[in-house]
């Protein structure tokens, strides 16, 4: 290339040489200098080690937001031991007394109260997951942080609540005539089992609830006919017992998560429930498999989802 100066001389310059990144892609030259899109998703073990080091803002959140619920009410935190009593009281004098289920079920106050409490908690936890996104849209585009720590916080919440309930549940126990005994011990990996499970499902609902926001609508129904089919306030053994039901309806029943759990619960506090022989073989077998399947595939599920929770 050459350049004619104010004197009329003439000079030669070489071409401008090459960059090196020329001819790159924006993926490539992103790829080169260790450029990453706002907002990605991480890897599944990254995502876990940042879920473990938000577990202090977990547990305060889950604490917070319990303290909060009945903050407006006069009875404050009684709320959270009065609100399934008086659901089993409901459910005692419509199905104890009027429909007749606590024939043929021993120490009905007990075995009605637990599986209301360990059902509330399943359905507390599925229905605060299905609003853990959807209803913190202004938490979730303000902050960076896993949005899986949401979900978590929610469950977290309701198992500090059945904690609550539990105490209680324990002296309508004794005044039934129960005595502490090694059993008890087994109500531990119980509770823990079901936290697992119910996280997991409450993961899978946030996901379902970000897109879809009308599922906090539909979920109290589908809830409620759950709740219907898990022997809360019935013995499933003694309603079906000598009717002509199909094979396929007893095989749904025998591995409802729901009253899995619940037998497992009653199974460790009533001694008439060990003693009838109301829990097969199996029961801890389909403990331990729901709470993998739904607790470890429920994290997967919606850590897939990471990267679009908060926008659109």
């Amino acid at each position: 290339m050459s350049e004619t100066t104010h004197d009329g001389a003439v000079t030669v310059s070489s071409p401008p040489s090459a960059s090196p990144d020329d001819g790159l892609s924006p993926a490539e030259l992103a790829a080169k200098y260790g450029l990453s899109v706002s907002g990605a998703r991480p890897s599944l073990p990254e995502y876990v080690r940042q879920l473990w080091g938000r577990r202090h803002f977990i547990s305060a959140f889950s604490r917070a937001r319990l303290h909060a619920q009945y903050s407006q009410a006069k009875l404050g935190q009684l709320w959270q031991v009065a609100t399934p009593l008086l659901n089993a009281l409901v459910y005692y004098l419509i199905f104890g007394l009027l429909i007749g289920t606590r024939n043929g079920v021993q120490d009905f106050v007990p075995f009605l109260v637990t599986g209301v409490f360990i059902f509330t908690f399943t359905q507390s936890s599925v229905l605060a997951g299905t609003r853990a996104i959807s209803g913190n849209l202004g938490l979730v585009r303000a902050l960076h942080f896993p949005r899986a720590a949401l979900p978590i916080s929610f469950c977290l919440m309701q198992l500090q609540q059945l904690l609550y309930s539990m105490i209680v549940l324990v002296v309508i126990v004794l005044g039934c005539g129960e005595v502490p005994s090694f059993p008890w011990l087994l109500a531990v990996p119980a509770l823990t089992l079901q936290f697992v499970f119910n996280t997991g499902l409450a993961m899978i609902m946030a996901r379902l609830g970000a897109k879809i926001p009308d599922m906090a609508q539909l979920m109290p129904f589908i809830l409620r006919t759950w709740m219907y089919a898990s022997g809360v306030m019935y013995s499933i053994d003694e309603i079906t017992k000598g009717k002509n039901i199909p094979g396929w309806v007893h095989f749904l029943l025998d591995v409802n998560p729901a009253a899995v759990y619940i037998d497992l619960m009653r199974f460790a506090l009533i001694d008439s429930f060990r003693d009838g022989g109301y829990l097969p073989p199996h029961v801890w077998a389909l403990a331990v498999g729901w709470a993998l399947v739904i607790g470890l595939g429920g994290f997967v599920y919606f850590w897939k989802a990471e990267e679009r929770y908060g926008r659109g």
